[in-house]
């Protein structure tokens, strides 16, 4: 391609609100063009490397033996009502009405349509195993969307979904589709880890990201630091050993004047306590409550609350924390509640719906000092078990670095920021239960298929790839996913010589099958070597009238600091060359 008649422009100024090294490049390269905030349109440059990494992402789904397919963008609504996630997924989805005025939805994911698509053709068990996937625009109505195309609304995305007639060959699945994953990202040229993830709205008992870890990420990484233990999780996920309280015996229940106090640390500090033998009170409501129902949470004084977990605890429901008003009308003391009372014939529970939540860590600590449910005073020596009871038991706690390492090993958390650029599901039967995809195994029994489901945001895989390789002056692409291989720059262009030979070289690559971005452009030498480090490609080949005096061109790989010299008479061979070297 001549840059001359390329369409589309680099930009000396990058948008003023681009704070990653992806978003800055991609748009002074031309590669992208904002529409609207999180919606982009690909240029021709951009398109091509979109074009590729999906190229590679076929050719490793085909290797694992999916097989692609297509489905609507455009969905009824009713597919979701049946899964019954019309109303829960974040962010709701966009909905519009057709000219029928029947209820549509633009699909964010598509877990309904395959399930559907399954359930009317699948009859028996040796219909499975089958995995099926696509390459398609989604829509995601995000409410902040940032950083160009890490965080955006509407994006390209591999998704796919396989169907097993159990849990072993569920296993299998996922595995292959891990390993893929893992293919793909080494093609694309970024260094990954697979980390424990929440399922977040996809649903399923189990997932797995893949991140790339980078500065520019908005996700919140922790790795064990022992190097031998490959322990991984992302924030929302994370666990650890939470240090565990020493051996006591239970002591009595004592009220105890605290004039003034307000907060966990200020009480620890007043009864002159450690923090970690405080209980902390904290109340949330479920996000759609309309009628004063609380979540009641309590966690170790020491430790915050991982509002990821307690949605999962809460079944789903996205929490919010309580108004004061809300707090009140339940008859609940701020900065002096507890779980303790909360059972008695006039407690709390009389007055609205109070589900009590408690993390695992209260259970394993003995006499803690908690709230006493009325101003001004505090209860020592609580006790679970003893004093209270909890509706739910679980951990809701939020990992932070230094955190003991939640393996049996020696080493602890450390924090890195990390992009995620791909995730996989083991949904189980969810799906297939509420949308009827069934088979008769070999017994002849009807039973649910077990599905996964593994997707991959293309766009936000060549932003990722840029994070991990750019400097100050532009984009390093890896020749894989480079919108092509060569930059040929001829300098000089007013001088015919130098244009010919440019000119014959373009023409003597392309029929050697290299591709080729020609800059033809009548622009200084320094405009073509800034754009040519901009824009990214592998190889910087120059020919110029000193070069051609002594018969040779000049090449320089991307992410090399110096230039080398090749014959005139070898120089597509040296091209080639360099380009494997």
């Amino acid at each position: 391609m001549r840059l001359s008649r390329s369409f589309g422009k680099t930009l000396r100024q990058a948008p003023v609100d681009a704070e990653t090294a992806s978003h800055r490049y991609l748009t002074r390269a031309g590669f992208v063009q904002q529409v609207a905030a999180g919606i982009y349109s690909y240029m021709p440059l951009g398109w091509r490397s979109l074009t590729r990494i999906s190229n590679i992402i076929r050719e490793e789904m085909d290797r694992a033996g999916a097989q692609e397919i297509s489905m609507p963008v455009v969905q009824p609504r009713e597919l979701w009502e049946q899964s019954g996630r019309a109303d829960t997924f974040q962010p709701p989805l966009a909905s519009l009405k057709d000219r029928r005025d029947r209820n549509m939805v633009i699909a964010p994911t598509h877990e309904e349509t395959t399930t559907f698509m399954a359930a009317a053709n699948l009859e028996s068990y040796r219909d499975l195993p089958f995995n099926l996937y696509q390459i398609q625009t989604k829509f995601r109505d995000e409410a902040r969307p940032r950083a160009g195309l890490l965080r955006v609304r509407e994006f390209e995305m591999k998704d796919a979904y396989s169907f097993d007639k159990d849990e072993e060959g569920l296993d299998v699945s996922f595995q292959a589709m891990a390993a893929a994953y893992h293919r793909i990202f080494n093609r694309a040229g970024i260094d990954v880890r697979m980390v424990e993830a929440d399922s977040g709205p996809i649903g399923g008992k189990d997932s797995n990201e893949f991140v790339l870890l980078a500065e520019s990420g908005e996700d919140t990484i922790f790795v064990c630091s022992d190097e031998n233990c490959p322990y991984a999780a992302n924030a929302e996920k994370a666990e650890f050993k939470k240090p565990a309280a020493g051996p006591e015996d239970p002591a009595e229940l004592e009220e105890v004047h605290t004039p003034g106090i307000k907060t966990i640390e200020a009480l620890a500090k007043y009864l002159d306590v450690p923090i970690s033998k405080t209980v902390k009170a904290v109340f949330y409501a479920p996000e759609t409550s309309t009628d004063g129902e609380i979540v009641f949470v309590s966690i170790r004084g020491d430790l915050e609350v991982n509002e990821t977990k307690l949605r999962n605890a809460m079944g789903g429901a996205e929490p919010r924390l309580a108004t004061p008003g809300e707090v009140a009308a339940a008859g609940l003391v701020g900065g002096s509640a507890s779980a303790i009372g909360l059972d008695a014939p006039d407690g709390p529970r009389t007055r609205v719906k109070i589900t009590s939540i408690v993390d695992d860590s209260v259970v394993d600590s003995p006499n803690l000092v908690a709230g006493a449910n009325k101003t001004d005073y505090h209860l020592n020596n609580g006790n679970y078990g003893r004093d209270f009871s909890a509706d739910i038991v679980t951990d809701i706690a939020m990992a932070s670095e230094g955190d003991a390492c939640p393996n049996d090993c020696d080493g602890h958390l450390v924090a890195h920021r990390g992009v995620e650029v791909g995730h996989i599901f083991k949904l189980g039967t969810g799906y297939s239960e509420s949308m009827g995809a069934t088979f008769t195994d070999e017994n002849g029994d009807e039973k649910y298929a077990l599905m996964g489901c593994y997707g991959i945001g293309v766009g936000r895989l060549l932003a990722a790839t840029i994070e991990a390789n750019h400097d100050d002056n532009g984009m390093i692409l890896p020749r894989a996913i480079a919108p092509y291989e060569v930059y040929l720059a001829g300098l000089n262009t007013n001088d015919e010589t130098v244009v010919a030979a440019a000119g014959k070289f373009y023409e003597e690559l392309e029929s050697a099958g290299v591709e080729v971005l020609f800059d033809d452009r009548e622009v200084p030498p320094g405009v073509k070597f800034n754009d040519a480090d901009l824009i990214g490609l592998p190889l910087r080949v120059v020919v110029s009238a000193r070069g051609l005096k002594s018969g040779e061109i000049e090449m320089k790989r991307r992410d090399a600091d110096e230039a080398t010299m090749a014959p005139l008479a070898e120089a597509v061979q040296a091209v080639k060359a360099a380009l494997e070297g």
